[in-house]
């Protein structure tokens, strides 16, 4: 993350990855006060066994960028709603906005549990054992689904049509 205030929202990513029993690093890096460190962060990914970088920044939110363009693994940004930021709609553009051959994949604002989640998939397109957890997960999404749908039948409105 780019700030250690962005760390509430980036504990989201964080809590998803320790569910699905995937080791992982955590840190505060800033493209711009720590260039050098985040710059070698980037560049040695690979050799430290990571799979895919989970990036947040707000404001200018030039970290995924920078770390993007020093690594061949995967970067997914986290547009960040921070002090700094217009509501985050600045970082969002600012991490979707790379130029051809910088890839950042990118999720909403403030988006941080979906970016743990799509570290997972990512992850998992190698991994059959962890495949089967993200297809057992997303059977639980459909089944909270099933059960709201029941629950709204059960309320009684004058004008509800069953």
């Amino acid at each position: 993350m780019g700030s250690a205030s962005d760390l509430p929202l980036m504990k989201e990513a964080a809590k998803v990855l320790e569910s699905f029993e995937i080791p992982f690093e955590i840190s505060v890096l800033s493209a711009h006060r720590t260039p050098e460190k985040t710059l070698e962060y980037a560049r040695t990914g690979r050799e430290r066994g990571l799979k895919v970088f989970i990036a947040g920044a707000g404001g200018a939110a030039h970290l995924p960028g920078v770390v993007a363009a020093m690594t061949p693994l995967p970067v997914i940004g986290v547009p960040v709603k921070s002090a700094n930021s217009i509501e985050g709609i600045d970082s969002l553009l600012s991490i979707v906005q790379m130029p051809g051959g910088v890839p950042v994949a990118a999720v909403a604002v403030d988006g941080a549990m979906n970016a743990g989640l799509l570290a997972v998939q990512i992850i998992a397109t190698g991994d059959e054992a962890l495949m089967k957890k993200v297809i057992a997960y997303k059977e639980t999404l459909k089944e909270k689904i099933y059960k709201s749908a029941e629950e709204t039948q059960k309320l009684d409105f004058k004008w509800q049509v069953k």
